[in-house]
């Protein structure tokens, strides 16, 4: 009985943590547009992984956190690759081309693809009920965008959908290491390890006129460096250590609806009220997928 309770207990705390972090990440992406707005995509990757990069070399450091061993390392940099690399700098390249609502409509394919690395890689056997939910859930916040009749960009499209790829298996790998390295450890340890590469580059893309950059602009760099580089991630990889890569990663799910919002709010894009509708569908196709993960 016991152990029953730590274990729901346990489940509960991953759902919790996770939805902190969908939240966090959430104005990933209308933060990203504000930035690439005024400074160019390559510069904005390298700053938001440098800044959450020192961050995390000083709080390890204070905590004196034990190194990772050698059967880590190879997870960890794919942890670096898929998320402080790949996404950012895809997604950042992405918005060149594409509307900040646009780009949020691959994030409700996040789920299939952490549940699919999840799968391959972390060792997980969802219920085939599982990938019905997760597929009408994807399939819904595809439809919803397309409903909104955004207009589409072929390149921008390609790069989100690598971004999201390389993300889902950032995702995967970083929430298998977490169950012995610890949630806020992974993307500590992913950002120190890109560190040595972000500094150098920092110095090589360093705009000529950076006084020029607005106060928006700056926010959003910020906002990246900090709550979804580094923060948000704390929170994620704890709920997906906890309750499941498959299951809490079907919240991803959600991101896209306050992304939305966010965007609406911050960058005036409009959003239709069916979102409301599609949302409570979402919502249901999450509550599904909590049920039928083995």
């Amino acid at each position: 009985m016991l152990t029953e309770k730590i274990s729901k207990d346990e489940n509960i705390s991953g759902w919790i943590n996770g939805f902190i972090g969908v939240v966090l990440f959430s104005g990933g992406l209308p933060a990203t547009k504000l930035a690439v707005m005024e400074m160019s995509p390559i510069f904005v990757t390298i700053v938001r992984a440098a800044i959450a990069g020192i961050l995390a070399f000083v709080v390890l450091w204070i905590g004196k956190e034990k190194r990772p061993v050698k059967e880590q390392l190879v997870p960890l940099a794919l942890v670096s690759l898929g998320c402080v690399i790949g996404f950012p700098l895809l997604s950042a390249l992405a918005l060149q081309y594409l509307t900040s609502a646009h780009s949020i409509v691959f994030l409700g394919m996040l789920p299939l693809a952490t549940a699919v690395f999840g799968v391959f890689r972390g060792g997980e056997r969802p219920h085939p009920v599982f990938w019905f939910f997760s597929v009408v859930g994807s399939l819904l916040v595809i439809g919803y965008a397309v409903s909104q009749g955004i207009s589409a960009s072929p390149v921008g499209d390609i790069l989100m959908l690598l971004a999201v790829i390389l993300c889902g298996m950032g995702y995967a790998e970083g929430a298998k290491l977490s169950k012995t390295l610890g949630g806020w450890q992974v993307i500590s340890w992913a950002l120190v390890l890109a560190l040595p590469v972000m500094i150098p580059l920092f110095f090589i893309y360093f705009p000529e006129h950076i006084e020029t950059v607005s106060f928006q602009g700056w926010f959003g760099m910020a906002y990246i460096s900090l709550f979804s580089m580094f923060i948000g991630f704390i929170f994620w990889y704890k709920g997906l250590a906890q309750g499941g890569i498959a299951t809490v990663g079907q919240l991803q799910l959600l991101q896209p609806f306050f992304g939305l919002g966010l965007a609406a709010y911050f960058l005036h894009e409009q959003v239709s009220i069916g979102m409301l509708f599609v949302t409570i569908g979402v919502i249901l196709c999450v509550a599904g997928t909590k049920k039928f993960v083995k």
